[in-house]
């Protein structure tokens, strides 16, 4: 297991931000033979993209909620992600394609649904956690008297480490 990083900590970065969240929703939840494809198919993305530097993507978190499985990815630029998302000779078109093959034959079944955000400007504050989210994707570092406040943070929009 990872280390408390004890006491308030926030994250530092400087360049573009894109957020973008990733899910599906199994809606006939007794027919996993319809959504596990599709839930199977996320971790080899997030492998093949974690270990390549260029690939532009900064980090990840793989969380559930009530609706089922989603990601919340942080990447360097739109335009990586959009490559990504775009090229054949990776996981993510051909599972794509697969997915909308067994979705035309059981309509419903699965939902997917994605969300991105260009981010000009993000606060974070992490209090005896183990190092996730943004400071996981970006640079860890601790919340200092010149940077103690959220409106503080968020008003610099990026928060030096000095």
């Amino acid at each position: 297991m990872s280390k408390i990083n004890y006491g308030r900590t926030t994250h530092s970065y400087s360049e573009t931000l894109v957020v973008f969240h990733i899910g599906m929703t199994p809606n006939r939840w007794w027919r996993p033979d319809l959504w596990l494809p599709a839930f199977l198919a996320m971790p080899p993305m997030v492998k093949e993209l974690s270990a390549d530097p260029d690939s532009g993507l900064l980090g990840y978190e793989m969380l559930f909620n009530r609706n089922g499985p989603y990601v919340v990815q942080y990447w360097s630029s739109v335009e990586k992600l959009y490559e990504y998302a775009s090229a054949t000779s990776q996981h993510h078109r051909p599972a794509w394609s697969k997915f909308n093959r067994t979705a035309q034959k059981s309509p419903g079944a699965v939902g997917v649904w994605h969300e991105t955000f260009v981010v000009e400007r993000a606060e974070s504050m992490f209090v005896d956690t183990r190092t996730m989210g943004l400071p996981k994707a970006t640079q860890l570092i601790k919340v200092g008297a010149q940077n103690a406040r959220a409106q503080t943070r968020l008003a610099n929009g990026r928060v030096s480490s000095s």
